[in-house]
């Protein structure tokens, strides 16, 4: 493996490619990354981004973000596969009809969707700045958001705001049990909760902390507690670990009979190393998007990136 990350440093270096990973990539990628972040730090270095090449340890839709934001760049994936089922859970055609059907509403968008969806949108968030985007919005125009009910209903209770929802979610965070979650509290009294927006009401009720990954590492490392109980996809641990060293991180539990009885996500774990380097090599997949469509989809990212 060292023999590998040597490779891909070397033609890094070679070809000028910056590489951009998520904290949900396997802890190998992690490691040979010129940056970790969650989806608005990688969104920010995406469009700073002063290389030729942009390789994007993530997901599709976050490679897609990254190309948008650089269409003269070319932006390439270890696996054209690794998409995501909140993406997926809002088709372009039927969101269009439901824009359409509700006239005169501001159209707000987490990153986690299509390009083709970030089109059809007024304003785009993350978990990191969704309340702020929110409240950017006159009280009196009304909201659609899409396409994570639970970060919805998540931002409705912070704000106050009427928004409307589109019914999607993500996989991941949909698989805590909470009756594991409260066992594993009661085992572990000191711990302190902490969720990723995107989890079920019932689990956010529990947190002393709801927040992004990057926010949830700032947590950890500002708390006056040394245990924590994390409820988000258990790829993060590697570097929240990496920045608290002697405090105790325990992955929130799944309903799934898994190996770690975490919860992870698989198309996170399609990239590997040697994905990474085969795609370093022939720098392909490439992400394309359509002209008319990365224009229109450029604004809302760029309202965003202004108000953060």
């Amino acid at each position: 493996m060292n023999n590998l990350k040597e490779k891909i440093l070397k033609l890094k270096k070679e070809k000028n490619v910056v590489i951009l990973a998520h904290y949900y990539q396997e802890e190998a990628i992690q490691d040979v990354a010129d940056y970790v972040g969650d989806s608005l730090g990688l969104s920010q270095v995406a469009a700073k981004a002063d290389a030729d090449i942009i390789l994007f340890a993530g997901v599709h839709f976050m490679a897609e973000t990254a190309k948008i934001l650089n269409p003269t760049k070319k932006v390439i994936l270890p696996d054209l596969k690794a998409g995501c089922s909140l993406a997926d859970s809002c088709p372009p055609d039927l969101f269009k009809k439901f824009i359409d059907a509700h006239p005169d509403h501001v159209v707000i968008t987490y990153v986690n969707c299509s390009a083709e969806i970030k089109a059809l949108s007024h304003l785009v968030c993350t978990s990191s700045n969704a309340v702020k985007i929110v409240e950017s919005v006159p009280q009196n125009i009304p909201i659609i958001f899409a396409p994570d009910k639970n970060l919805g209903k998540y931002i409705i209770e912070q704000t106050g705001r009427d928004m409307l929802l589109w019914d999607g979610a993500c996989i991941v965070h949909e698989a805590f049990s909470i009756d594991k979650l409260l066992t594993l509290h009661k085992k572990n009294p000191d711990a302190e909760i902490i969720a990723h927006p995107e989890s079920e009401t019932h689990i956010l009720k529990t947190a002393s902390y709801v927040g992004s990954t990057a926010g949830m590492i700032n947590y950890v490392q500002e708390s006056k507690s040394n245990k924590f109980i994390v409820a988000t996809e258990a790829g993060i641990l590697y570097k929240m670990q990496q920045q608290v060293p002697d405090k105790i991180l325990i992955p929130a539990p799944s309903h799934e009979d898994n190996t770690c009885a975490c919860s992870e996500c698989a198309f996170m774990k399609m990239n590997t190393l040697q994905k990474l380097y085969d795609c370093l090599v022939t720098e392909s997949p490439e992400i394309t998007i359509p002209a008319h469509i990365q224009a229109k989809a450029l604004l809302p990212i760029n309202r965003m990136l202004q108000l953060s």
